[in-house]
């Protein structure tokens, strides 16, 4: 049924603590934190996955009966200072976000550069969550909402939705897979070479399995454009990374595609829209633990070369965002380490030359960079990477 449905990817973004993770687990009825050190410390490490139709009875909306209205995959992003660089990449590969603001204790740091970062990566449509309003009083929600509005204006976000939510009480899930059905399905390339972002790369044969019947290695993410289906042959971009003679090198791996899962289904095709995994014939051993993460698929002979350096236009935050105390934005200097975000790529690299906005930098980590890609600008701060602003690949 979901083959029809209009398809969107819906990152889950905000402070740690905000309760992200159980408002996904009511909008999708699936808990996305499934990582053991993850359910040790109650914060989301890696990106998290949980997909859901939603169904329209009578008029209300809701994730079990009806008429289904929009196949959904949510994302959720980490909330922790020290996982700015995983929550770029998930902002990444997302069409609209949920910001959840918790209403007792409102806008945080993080709020805050979660918030930029939903700008820098050009994401149109956003609806604010208010959460947790059943552990305040209705003055305090109200002042919170005030709060909220403020932050907004002067914003191109201004106007979008806030819903008063308390995820762990069920209150107004319904309103949230209403606003989610209002989204704009935003237009995407068919008629082109794919391109597939990779987010999370897995072994997912249990131990003890039998070799004859060891799946292939897994890539999850999105496909950006184009289209994939089973039997192609694709190529993976860095791919493999090696040491040889104390340099770090990289193999591009060639393989093909077994079998494309949506969620829980089967699929022989795929075409851009909800995330995606991919089982291909590739050895388990070189996608577990997340190692292929950040490369680009496409069908063989598709890809440019992987560069070592880059040419962005930069456009520069007024201020640092994610800290306590208020601190301007300084100008990029040549010789600067900055820490960049490229599709689900993250890299760091030294700044060469600055041209005014243009910045050329040398990469420790070589990307496959695509002209018009957006890029995340990260500086370290303080033993932290903070965003201070985005920038276009030009070269």
């Amino acid at each position: 049924m979901t083959e029809q449905l209009p398809e969107i990817n819906v990152g889950v973004l905000g402070h740690i603590d905000h309760g992200k993770t159980t408002l996904l687990t009511q909008l999708s009825g699936k808990f996305t934190d499934t990582h053991s050190e993850e359910l040790k410390r109650g914060i989301t490490i890696k990106l998290g996955y949980a997909d859901t139709t939603i169904f329209k009875k009578g008029d209300k909306f809701n994730i079990k009966e009806g008429t289904a209205q929009r196949y959904i995959s949510f994302i959720d992003a980490p909330g922790h200072e020290m996982l700015m660089a995983t929550m770029l990449s998930g902002a990444a590969i997302i069409d609209a976000a949920i910001l959840v603001i918790a209403a007792n204790e409102g806008i945080k740091p993080q709020t805050k550069e979660h918030f930029m970062a939903i700008q820098a990566k050009k994401i149109k449509n956003i609806i604010i969550v208010q959460n947790k309003i059943d552990l305040v009083s209705k003055e305090q929600a109200l002042k919170n909402y005030k709060e909220i509005k403020k932050f907004l204006k002067g914003t191109s976000y201004e106007n979008c939705t806030i819903i008063p939510t308390s995820a762990h009480q069920n209150i107004n899930i319904e309103k949230i897979l209403e606003e989610l059905c209002k989204l704009e399905i935003p237009k995407k390339e068919i008629n082109t070479n794919p391109i597939f972002l990779v987010a999370r790369s897995f072994d997912i044969n249990k131990p003890g399995k039998e070799i004859e019947k060891l799946n292939g290695g897994v890539l999850g993410g999105i496909l950006k454009k184009g289209k994939l289906k089973i039997g192609d042959e694709i190529e993976i971009k860095p791919g493999l990374s090696f040491k040889k003679a104390n340099q770090q090198n990289y193999q591009t791996l060639t393989t093909k595609i077994i079998s494309l899962h949506k969620g829980d289904k089967l699929v022989n095709e795929i075409l851009p829209g909800a995330s995606i995994s991919i089982e291909t014939e590739l050895d388990p051993f070189l996608t577990k633990t997340d190692s292929l993460t950040g490369c680009l698929v496409s069908t063989k002979g598709n890809l440019p070369e992987i560069s070592h350096n880059i040419k962005i236009k930069s456009q520069l935050f007024d201020e640092v965002l994610g800290t306590e105390i208020k601190k301007q934005v300084e100008p990029i200097k040549t010789k600067e380490m900055l820490m960049l975000s490229i599709n689900t790529t993250i890299t760091v690299g030294s700044v060469e030359k600055i041209k005014e906005d243009e910045i050329e930098l040398s990469l420790n980590i070589p990307v496959v960079a695509l002209k018009k890609d957006n890029v995340g600008i990260a500086r370290n701060i303080n033993n932290h990477w903070r965003l201070i602003g985005f920038g276009e690949v030009i070269g």
